[in-house]
């Protein structure tokens, strides 16, 4: 018996997993028990019974099983002695264990192991209601998705004197209770986000969805305008405007041009400059919100100190023209600069009178 045993428990060990889609089953049994010799009963005697499992998930066993066996006849004492009776029923209620390994999509085999308790209505020669335990294997045919059959072997030890019992069963198995479906996972339809410019600013939160390809953005996608003369950066070709110029739309300052030269150490206005005195006095009347720089200049020669003022009194001269063409002087800014930004060499003659310059420019 034992070499029947060892051998299906090493089949079993070599199978693999199975999981039931229910979450129970019931099975009516048929079958017998194989007694040991020493105990005086018949050898083998018939059992019926009934179980039900109850099929486990996440768990290292797939099923609990509560069931019990009952000998379908009285079983006989082989000794008639001391008038104990000459039978006894014989009834096991047992709780199981059992671990399924599945071979294909319809056969599996399953191991079981637990514990139980078996009555004799009629106790003699020690056989007496006690607990037991047991072990066991067997084999399980899917016949169709509602019905399987199954088969099994049973090791029983009974637990005050060691004494052996070999169950063997049939049965049908019939699930129920069938298991919900798995939900699908969702799928996130959110539809990825766009970047239609490629500036790095999703076009959800771009503000400015056609910024230049490569251009500098803030945090909502519009171009940045460093010097903030209201040019974007990647059209502004004079990216240092003072602020508050007025500039035109590369970016750089407006300026009138005025293009006063003076006369070597001279203040006095050539009256040739007369009509682009009266533009520029034209252009601030006609913007009242704008105001007027005036930056005067002069060659090298002479002192720094002497140039200084120079330089301040052709701004002077060009401001007091301006007035006369109706510009309030409250409106005008003017700077002397000196000789300290030279537009072209001061080594010629040519290039000192350039440098003896008035320029202006528009401001907010």
């Amino acid at each position: 018996m034992k070499k029947i045993i060892l051998s299906t428990a090493l089949c079993a060990s070599m199978m693999f997993a199975a999981n039931s889609e229910y979450k129970y089953e019931i099975t009516p049994m048929l079958g017998g028990t194989f007694t040991e010799g020493n105990l005086n009963l018949e050898r083998n005697y018939a059992n019926g019974g009934l179980s039900f499992g109850f099929n486990l998930d996440d768990s290292m066993f797939d099923q609990v099983e509560l069931g019990f066996l009952r000998s379908l006849e009285d079983v006989d004492y082989k000794q008639k002695a001391f008038n104990l009776g000459t039978n006894t029923s014989v009834t096991r209620v047992f709780g199981n264990l059992v671990k399924e390994y599945g071979l294909n999509d319809s056969t599996s085999l399953y191991a079981l192991v637990g514990l139980g308790i078996e009555h004799f209505n009629n106790e003699a020669y020690g056989n007496e209601t006690g607990l037991f335990g047991n072990y066991g294997f067997g084999i399980k045919y899917k016949i169709s998705e509602d019905i399987a059959l199954k088969a099994d072997l049973r090791h029983l030890i009974e637990t005050d004197h060691g004494d052996n019992n070999l169950l063997y069963t049939v049965g049908i198995a019939i699930p129920f209770g069938k298991k919900a479906a798995p939900e699908a996972p969702k799928v996130d339809e959110t539809p990825a986000p766009k970047d239609s410019d490629n500036d790095g600013v999703f076009d959800m939160n771009d503000q400015c969805p056609n910024s230049a390809v490569g251009a500098l953005v803030d945090k909502v996608g519009c171009e940045v305008d460093t010097d903030q003369d209201g040019v974007v950066d990647s059209k502004d070709k004079c990216p240092d405007t003072p602020k508050g110029d007025i500039v035109d739309e590369n970016g750089c300052s407006l300026k009138v041009n005025l293009n006063i030269l003076f006369d070597f150490d001279s203040s006095r206005i050539n009256n040739s400059y007369d009509s682009r005195i009266k533009k520029f006095a034209d252009f601030m009347k006609a913007f009242p919100s704008v105001s007027g720089k005036i930056e005067a200049h002069t060659d090298a020669k002479g002192s720094d100190e002497y140039n200084q003022k120079l330089s301040e009194r052709r701004a002077a001269s060009v401001v007091k023209a301006l007035e006369a063409y109706g510009v309030d002087a409250s409106r005008l800014k003017s700077i002397g600069y000196g000789e300290t930004r030279p537009v072209a060499t001061n080594e010629t003659e040519e290039g000192r009178a350039l440098n003896r310059r008035v320029e202006g420019s528009i401001q907010r």
